[in-house]
């Protein structure tokens, strides 16, 4: 499941200049939609690059835009000063609210349902069924109602849960092991903004299994064309890539976050081998060396199995000595690649950060090992021999 962040900006939050600089930071932490009133879709646009939906305004706001020509909002909201907010008070025959009929008929998207009770709880399934998007947000907020919800609506919309801080988001991520698809977070703190970003990052992303494998073959090749895969993010030192010429068994590779006495650290690169070798990239999926370009996404793993994206910057493709690394993985699989020659390039080892230079038969390498061929870099369930 994707995960997203809403950012609520809409008059409650105060007046343009306060709305503005909400957005502001939500941008520069990378929300990925904004809700405003209609009246504020084409400055939001004007600001950046992102999602904006917008509560569903009066006749006059809406004849303005159309006069205006003004950019549409990419999702119209009802909910607000109706049934859904309790402004108007909530029928008991949910069949006949005006904020329903506006969904079915109106052209809407999504529903906005402040949740006094359970009544509007209730008021809250009802949206669902008609709506591509239910935001609800909880008075004193308690997580048995987004239980029920998350239980009771399935994946017939996207339901988005109202936040005030990063925690909270990730409690409504987590909740009953499936999560909110998505959190309306209503803050203006810039940090607080940041880490929600952060927690959405995290809890979508994969936890591999990597384990030990043992080298049965080291041995130099002669040159062949080689990788430098310069991501723009600054790598930990305990951060690499996953690298192999068979896709269902690649080896970990160090960033080259490390100095030594022949070149400055460049944190940001995995020297990660040659060009017909396979590279993970975000979703499980796996592309050539040779293939990657500027703008492209790679997979950052950590010797812990965490992994991050990261943008490739640039892909450096050089002549240089190779080295041949054949290995054994627990099950008797034997699986290899082909790695530069130089003391620069760093595998994971029991005993740490080891250079390819200093491997021998025996030696144990950190590996990613997957019962699976690959069909232009997606897994498959067929037979593919590799050697």
């Amino acid at each position: 499941m994707t995960r997203s962040v809403w950012l609520k900006a809409d008059d409650a939050v105060g007046d343009w200049e306060a709305r503005k600089r909400r957005i502001t930071a939500g941008l520069e932490a990378g929300v990925d939609w904004v809700l405003v009133d209609e009246r504020d879709v084409e400055r939001v646009r004007e600001l950046g690059e992102v999602n904006v939906a917008a509560f569903v305004g009066d006749d006059v706001h809406v004849m303005e835009a159309e006069a205006n020509d003004a950019p549409a909002a990419d999702a119209m909201i009802v909910g607000k000063d109706g049934e859904g907010d309790g402004t108007v008070d909530l029928p008991s025959d949910f069949s006949g609210s005006a904020d329903l009929s506006a969904l079915r008929s109106d052209g809407a998207d999504g529903g906005y349902v402040r949740i006094f009770d359970q009544s509007y709880e209730a008021f809250a399934e009802a949206v669902a069924t008609e709506a591509e998007y239910t935001l609800v947000v909880a008075e004193d907020w308690q997580i048995i109602p987004l239980e029920n919800l998350i239980a009771r609506v399935g994946e017939e919309t996207t339901l988005i849960a109202g936040v005030q801080t990063a925690e909270d988001a990730r409690t409504a991520y987590e909740t009953l092991e499936i999560g909110a698809d998505a959190v309306l977070l209503d803050t203006d703190d810039p940090d607080e903004i940041r880490e929600t970003c952060e927690v959405r990052d995290a809890v979508g992303r994969e936890t591999l299994d990597l384990q030990y494998a043992e080298i049965t073959a080291i041995e130099q090749t002669g040159s062949a064309d080689r990788v430098c895969v310069d991501t723009g993010s600054i790598m930990n030192h305990d951060e690499g890539m996953l690298v192999g010429s068979m896709a269902r068994g690649l080896f970990f590779v160090h960033a080259e976050t490390a100095e030594s006495p022949y070149v400055a650290s460049r944190p940001f690169r995995v020297n990660a081998g040659a060009v017909h070798a396979y590279v993970r990239t975000p979703g499980g999926e796996t592309k050539y060396l040779s293939e990657l370009a500027s703008g492209d996404e790679v997979q950052v793993v950590d010797t812990d199995g965490n992994t991050r994206e990261a943008i490739v910057g640039r892909a450096k493709i050089e002549q240089r000595p190779m080295f041949r690394v054949q290995a054994e993985t627990e099950d008797g699989d034997t699986i290899e690649t082909l790695l530069q020659n130089a003391e620069t390039i760093k595998v994971a080892t029991p005993d740490g950060r080891t250079a390819v230079t200093d491997l021998d038969v025996g030696d144990e390498i950190l590996i990613y090992h997957e019962a699976t061929a690959r069909h232009f870099g997606e897994a498959v369930e067929e037979s593919i021999i590799e050697k």
